[in-house]
């Protein structure tokens, strides 16, 4: 397949997002798929809640009290620290340019691997989160600068969990294209 016709296939007519992130594709066969899109589903349905909790407070009228949102604040300090730490320590992959939808990625990596070959994409869901998606997938073209990946058919729950992440990336990326820049 050629990395147009692969574009087309995982990107036409799908919301994507487009970001720099820590991921990688790592070839091989995996062994139990529906173990790794069960974590992805409970770490994408666990981050929802927190920015879902996040946006709600806020609103202009945000009546929680200055302790709690100086609270919030030290952990979401305290868990970017400890991220930074444990991707320093295991080596976390490097920030890469990553296209995304529902069906599956085009990963800006160099991959030795065919066509058809199986492996995992693995990837940091959000900044301050050090926890890793580990999601199915195969390769559909390789490139010398890029790899396209389809995912792994999803069972119900984890094709829900990554729409919704995905809007929220989205959105996310609107909001910052519409904010004025400054001019220095």
């Amino acid at each position: 397949m050629t990395p147009q016709a692969a574009d087309a296939l995982l990107f036409a007519d799908a919301l994507a997002c487009e970001l720099a992130v820590p991921a990688e594709f790592v070839a091989l066969a995996p062994a139990e798929p529906q173990r790794h899109q069960q974590h992805a589903a409970a770490v994408l349905a666990a981050l929802a809640q927190i920015e879902d909790a996040r946006r709600d407070g806020d609103d202009e009228h945000d009546e929680s009290p200055a302790a709690a949102r100086r609270l919030e604040a030290k952990l979401d300090l305290l868990l970017g620290l400890f991220g930074r730490l444990l991707r320093e320590r295991e080596g976390a992959p490097p920030a890469r340019a990553l296209r995304w939808s529902t069906r599956g990625a085009r990963l800006r990596q160099r991959v030795d691997a065919a066509p058809g070959a199986s492996g995992l994409l693995r990837l940091q869901a959000a900044a301050w989160l050090p926890e890793t998606l580990e999601l199915p997938a195969q390769v559909l073209a390789a490139g010398d600068e890029a790899v396209w990946l389809r995912f792994a058919p999803a069972p119900a729950e984890l094709a829900d969990a990554l729409e919704r992440h995905l809007f929220r990336l989205h959105r996310r990326e609107i909001a910052q294209a519409r904010r004025p820049r400054r001019s220095p």
